[in-house]
């Protein structure tokens, strides 16, 4: 290990010079195995780390997730995949998959259009059947703790050798207070060591349906680890372990809403039996087969159906999904739980999260409409949990 690594540049390539260093004199705690890492690289692996070491020590399952731009595009822990979801993933080729090939096949299918030149974190040491899976995708580096020697050969192999392949210490751990510097004014506060678990979820339920089971009170916790390394406002559509869509960044909150329960209605979409028989030509490309998808899926579907486009992309013009079938497959999706960042200022919120099937809810709590929020849960017979903490981050 160093101190300091040296940087190509910042944030952009006229931000110049640029590294990363231990104050202290210290080690840096990440060691580069392969490629050079970059500023924003950097940035998503640090946070992407905490994200799923947090998930392990909080559930007991492996755990992945895909970071672009500070903020993950999908976050997972290791459950077995149906065999929808395989297909989905298109990872239904590589046979019996490993919890952590599986926990990142979730986190990179959750939004596969975000996730493109990802930069990924595990939280367990690297396998084969989990390096195989990232050789295919289109990816800019991944950090782990560890790495089977197999698997490290198979990383090393992606862009021409040049893949960012980074090695953290898991006994790692940083000092208390953190600092960072804006417009040359130093910011100092004290780290957010919050432990988020089942208890959080219990301590508080307000709305008359009181009943979480233990899978969704996971869920919940995943969807507020999620959260906490979320650009804010941030909430998070989660079922079956999974981050289902994660409207980050956004000014209002319901725009948040709005924005991660569309990224949860198009999981699901691609899920339909239409989309499941959509046959491409052969040899497509990845990025290229995952946003004709998302395409055909939306109201711009006449972009990949019109004549002379659809022929360079599908073997046999698809039937429209039409709107009706689209409704009638959302009404099937159903148990989602939502976590949200800070409170809901308005039932407005909890209207658009039902339409995404949402069931059980996570929130600070602390709007001067609570009753609004509780009243809407009530009508839906949601469960709502006031959890009194915001995990703001920026």
């Amino acid at each position: 290990m160093a101190n300091e690594i040296q940087l190509k540049y910042g944030c952009n390539p006229n931000q110049k010079p640029s590294r990363v260093y231990m104050a202290n004199g210290s080690d840096l705690p990440i060691t580069v195995l392969n490629g050079k890492p970059g500023y924003i690289n950097l940035l998503d692996a640090l946070n992407g780390w905490q994200l799923v070491k947090e998930l392990k020590q909080a559930t007991g399952l492996c755990a992945a997730t895909s970071f672009k731009h500070v903020s993950p595009a999908g976050a997972a822990v290791g459950r077995p995949l149906t065999e929808t979801e395989a297909k989905i993933y298109f990872v239904d080729d590589l046979g019996e998959l490993s919890p952590l090939a599986s926990a990142y096949a979730k986190a990179r299918g959750a939004d596969r259009m975000s996730s493109y030149g990802d930069f990924i974190a595990l939280s367990d040491k690297v396998d084969l059947c989990t390096a195989k899976m990232i050789q295919r995708e289109v990816s800019d580096g991944i950090i782990a703790p560890a790495y089977d020697d197999d698997a490290l050969e198979v990383l090393k192999s992606k862009k021409k050798g040049n893949y960012c392949i980074l090695q953290i210490d898991e006994n790692y751990k940083p000092e208390p207070v953190e600092t960072k510097q804006v417009f040359g004014v130093s910011f100092e506060q004290g780290r957010n060591e919050l432990k988020i678990d089942k208890e959080m979820i219990e301590s508080n339920i307000v709305s008359q349906n009181k009943d979480i089971p233990d899978d969704k009170k996971i869920d919940l916790i995943v969807s507020l680890i999620t959260l906490k390394y979320t650009q804010s406002n941030s909430v998070c559509y989660v079922k079956n372990g999974q981050a289902i869509g994660i409207g980050a960044g956004q000014q209002s909150r319901i725009h948040c809403t709005r924005l991660a329960g569309n990224k949860a209605d198009t999981w699901w979409l691609r899920q339909h039996p239409k989309v499941m028989a959509l046959q491409f030509v052969d040899n497509i490309r990845r990025p290229d087969r995952d946003n004709s998808i998302d395409v055909y899926i939306s109201n711009e579907y006449e972009d990949v159906l019109a004549e002379g486009v659809w022929q360079n992309i599908f073997k046999v013009k698809p039937e429209v999904l039409t709107e009706q079938e689209k409704k009638q497959w959302l009404a099937q999706n159903t148990d989602v739980c939502l976590g949200s960042d800070a409170f809901f200022p308005f039932g407005d919120n909890i209207e658009r999260a039902y339409k995404s099937g949402v069931k059980y809810i996570a929130e600070p709590g602390g709007s001067i409409r609570d009753d609004n929020v509780i009243e809407t849960c009530d009508k839906y017979n949601m469960t709502l949990s006031f959890t009194g903490i915001r995990l703001f981050h920026h």
